[in-house]
């Protein structure tokens, strides 16, 4: 299923992996290690690659889904900085000194008690001064609006255990649990997604 996703989402997701990297503004150069979490598709991690020749990427998702990844990534040109962490998030070993760590539409599967775990890895795994992307649905704290993501909620519903559409006033909590004390919510035009930028 994953790898079907993968292959059928990336175009769609491509203006929102463009409007990411101009807000972690990737065209300056900086040298940049790359953690992409549940890499899918891949698109996020590439666009950085393509807009930044010194970001290299590590891509974590399970081995075939990561198979339409660095086929994404051959096609763009990036395969050479383009690397493998096949496995699950909450298990594989991802390693350490990441400037920029993407966790892009993958925090909503789970409970916040399951998601405060994954974050604090991902805070062991963060340089210093580095920063976590997370892209997903976020609804006002009403939970009405914008309407997809406050509809978003009930796919998660329908389809996850434990899955929901997340308020930023949630995220927040999760994140600053975790040990991030700077987060930041921005949205990103014509996707209906947002964009929350966590520091520690």
């Amino acid at each position: 299923m994953w790898v079907d996703f993968a292959r059928s989402m990336g175009s769609m997701q491509m203006p929102a992996a463009r409007e990411l990297a101009r807000d972690l503004d990737a065209s300056a150069g900086r040298k940049w290690k790359v953690l992409d979490i549940a890499a899918g598709h891949g698109v996020y991690g590439i666009e950085l690659a393509r807009q930044n020749p010194n970001a290299e990427i590590f891509a974590q998702d399970w081995a075939a889904v990561l198979d339409v990844a660095a086929k994404n990534a051959r096609e763009a040109g990036v395969e050479a900085r383009y690397h493998r962490l096949p496995g699950s998030a909450f298990e594989v070993d991802f390693g350490s000194g990441y400037d920029v760590i993407l966790i892009t539409g993958f925090l909503h599967h789970f409970s916040p008690a399951e998601i405060e775990i994954l974050l604090r890895k991902v805070r062991a795994s963060l340089a210093p001064n580095g920063v976590v992307a997370t892209v997903d649905f976020v609804p006002d704290k009403d939970r009405l609006s914008p309407p997809r993501a406050a509809t978003f909620a009930m796919e998660m519903l329908g389809t996850t255990v434990s899955g929901d559409s997340y308020t930023f006033a949630e995220y927040e909590t999760m994140f600053r649990n975790a040990g991030f004390g700077s987060n930041e919510l921005r949205p990103l035009a014509g996707s209906g997604h947002s964009l929350i930028l966590s520091r520690v």
